[in-house]
């Protein structure tokens, strides 16, 4: 007993060491290591969030382990954003562009949106996506295994609500059969364990438990349960009506939303500074990113550069199809809107879709100046 007492106290100085003292946040360029100072530190080093117990050293994990990261920084729950503010306000403000009072307003309301991408435009396909994490309950780098299982339960119950277009099945991660798997692997809906990012921030403790994914049958709406969010909500199809996609979104959203409230008599993560609140604070606000493939070979042939140039005025990014990292072949390009917060979902659908059209136009120019 004695030997191990001693044990165990050197082990809690240890730990108190790596907890509670500064730490080398190896991410030098990050926003963490810009606004997590000394003496920041040293009055919420200790502090411990009562939702999910979270903790600012869990917060910034991931700057504090690797060299590359430009934030660095996630939030365990709703607390962390408040309790942490000191953190997370500057670094927030930063990030998005935004001044320290200012206010989001989320609008879905489809019937504000005008016109629709050109018919015309050789788009492959729409997606657009967001998240939404429910109040109460931990966000992914802190949440409890208990409170996991419980956002799960409620999306099982709101999963059976669902009718008509919506109506489809959920397929929880955990003994899940390998020619399900195979299918989701397919169909490019199966979200997997691995990445050293969630991992070190904490998103992938319990795997896979509680996790799952559920889609319609048609395959355009899907919900991911307890990834990086407690929900990541999309709508696709092929072709180019975002519109229509957009209000299979804002109807699925809906039907979560209200069987949520029925069920728990909880409510999304809404606040009135940063919107939807998200584990990821580059996600807060709209957590939206409404995206088309489309073709621009003209483009393409008047330089890539000048296109992201272009896009940037638009208020718009572009990306090659295999994603944020997966570089860029061919002429196919995945444009989406460039922000997040300070902009309501309609604002941000209607400047893509604007943006779309205006690249398509001039494209169809550069196709001629290029002799295409």
């Amino acid at each position: 007993m004695i030997d191990g007492v001693n044990t165990l106290y050197d082990e809690d100085l240890a730990l108190q060491k790596k907890l509670f003292e500064f730490p080398n946040i190896q991410s030098t360029h990050s926003l963490v290591a810009k606004y997590v100072t000394k003496e920041i530190w040293d009055k919420l080093a200790k502090h411990i969030t009562p939702t999910a117990g979270f903790t600012l050293y869990k917060a910034i994990a991931c700057a504090v382990e690797f060299d590359n990261q430009h934030c660095g920084i996630y939030a365990g729950d709703w607390d962390s954003y408040k309790d942490f503010a000191a953190v997370f306000d500057p670094l927030i403000q930063e990030y998005h562009g935004i001044s320290a009072d200012a206010k989001h307003t989320s609008d879905m309301d489809s019937t504000k949106i005008t016109g629709n991408v050109n018919p015309d435009a050789p788009v492959h396909s729409t997606r657009i996506r967001v998240g939404r994490s429910i109040d109460g309950f931990g966000l992914s780098p802190g949440i409890t295994r208990e409170q996991r299982l419980g956002v799960e339960k409620l999306m099982k119950a709101a999963f059976a609500q669902f009718v008509d277009e919506l109506s489809g099945k959920y397929y929880p991660l955990a003994g899940m059969d390998e020619a399900v798997r195979q299918q989701l692997v397919d169909d490019h809906f199966l979200f997997v364990s691995g990445d050293r990012n969630l991992q070190v921030a904490g998103m992938e403790r319990d795997w896979p438990e509680g996790r799952g994914i559920f889609h319609n049958t048609e395959k355009t709406f899907l919900v991911w349960v307890n990834e990086e969010d407690q929900l990541r909500i999309i709508s696709m199809e092929k072709g180019g009506d975002v519109l229509g996609v957009f209000k299979r979104l804002a109807k699925g959203i809906q039907t979560v939303g209200d069987s949520v409230k029925e069920e728990s008599g909880k409510e999304f993560m809404l606040d009135e500074k940063y919107g939807y609140v998200h584990s990821c604070p580059t996600n807060l606000g709209t957590g939206m990113r409404a995206s088309v493939h489309i073709d621009l070979p003209g483009w393409t042939a008047n330089g890539v550069d000048t296109l992201k140039a272009r896009c940037e005025e638009l208020c718009l990014q572009p990306r090659g199809t295999r994603g944020e990292s997966g570089g860029q072949t061919g002429h196919t390009y995945d444009i989406s809107n460039k922000h997040r917060l300070g902009y309501s979902e309609v604002q941000l659908v209607q400047t893509m879709i604007d943006g779309v059209n205006k690249l398509y136009e001039e494209d169809l120019e550069l196709q001629k100046k290029h002799g295409m």
